[in-house]
């Protein structure tokens, strides 16, 4: 038996020059470990704690296999269809929200985001976290597999 409830306070350093990170849990001891540490983790895989001689130069190759995630709910096509999610012809310098006949969460019409090469690969490293509430769940974890697609896209998406 793990015994009865405590308040614990865990202080993580997750990089060098950082602010402690201090989580109060009225957890037992070692949840709040776990549940601390896996925020840590998430912190660290930002995309913009990736250093740029961390990333190859994008694969064109790689970005088209990456599509397969993305298929099921979206077309490329100027006059595709929208399916699960909009359709992302043209979507690089569009507003975030604003292809007239797809049906957005209140989140994603009010985020006031352009899609810049830099925007997408935020949002698709956490998309609930860069604009919570709207309806995409998902997206790629691994930077090296953001820039890969984000490349193929932009090259599809302007044709």
């Amino acid at each position: 038996m793990l015994g009865k409830p405590t308040v614990s306070t865990i202080v993580l350093r997750y990089q060098e020059n950082q602010p402690e990170v201090s989580l109060s849990l009225r957890l037992m001891p070692v949840l709040g470990l776990i549940l601390a540490s896996s925020a840590a983790l998430a912190q660290s895989v930002s995309p913009l704690s990736v250093s740029s001689d961390e990333i190859e130069p994008p694969s064109l190759e790689r970005g088209a296999e990456l599509w397969a995630k993305c298929r099921a709910c979206h077309t490329l096509e100027a006059q595709g269809r929208n399916i699960v999610g909009p359709r992302l012809y043209g979507v690089f310098g569009r507003k975030a929200g604003s292809v007239t006949d797809y049906r957005y969460s209140e989140a994603m019409k009010k985020s006031g985001v352009i899609w810049t090469p830099e925007n997408m690969d935020r949002y698709l490293a956490a998309t609930q976290d860069y604009i919570p509430g709207n309806k995409m769940y998902g997206g790629l974890a691994i930077a090296q597999d953001r820039v890969d697609l984000i490349a193929w896209l932009q090259q599809q998406t302007s044709r």
